[in-house]
């Protein structure tokens, strides 16, 4: 693998430490008045997510790991196993829970990127799309008068899920979500 050093850091950047794959989320070169300058940065494991503070000396050399991004369609979710075809070569993987990224806003025929270890030929994981959009399947109608300022109600969405929606929301409506935090952000036009 290949070194590389402190001043190549940028975020978004994969790195081996400890025999685990972290990625960088965001670094800071600090120049104190006294003694060294050193690099700060917040790593994010890979398989394990689990975020941590690491400190590197200016200069110092880590391992980089080279990824790739490919695009994927979500087929169907056996109980087991996520199905996944690649939107080029047509060629169908099938990963586990803990390598799909927010299961619970993925549908049939969803578009999502596999980040892959080009150097050992390994899929790491999956990235959804920031934002989803996903039909209302259940939700109770609104009450005229109840419109108190940022009220909201339950809805369940196609891919199972429940979020809170404004009441002006109804079944059979699409709504875009924000699939990093699971929130609504504004209903779609069809």
């Amino acid at each position: 693998m290949p070194k590389i050093s402190t001043a190549d850091f940028r975020n978004g950047l994969t790195i081996k430490l400890n025999n685990d794959l972290f990625t960088i989320i965001e670094f800071q070169h600090v120049k104190p008045g006294k003694g060294g300058a050193f690099v700060r940065t917040k790593l994010k494991g890979i398989l394990t997510g689990k975020v941590l503070d690491k400190t590197y000396r200016a200069g110092e050399n880590v391992e980089s790991v080279r990824v790739e991004r490919h695009p994927y369609q979500f087929l169907y979710h056996d109980g087991m196993a996520y199905h996944f075809m690649h939107t080029q070569t047509y060629e169908q993987v099938a990963l586990n829970e803990a390598q799909v990224d927010k299961p619970t806003f993925m549908k049939e025929s969803q578009e999502v990127i596999m980040v892959i270890d080009a150097d050992a030929d390994q899929i790491l994981f999956t990235e959804l799309p920031d934002h989803v959009v996903l039909l209302v399947t259940q939700t109770e109608p609104g009450v005229r008068g109840d419109t108190a300022q940022g009220a909201s109600k339950p809805a369940t969405l196609e891919s199972g899920v429940t979020i809170q929606v404004p009441l002006f929301i109804n079944e059979g409506d699409l709504v875009k979500v924000d699939s990093r935090d699971g929130t609504y952000s504004e209903r779609v036009k069809s």
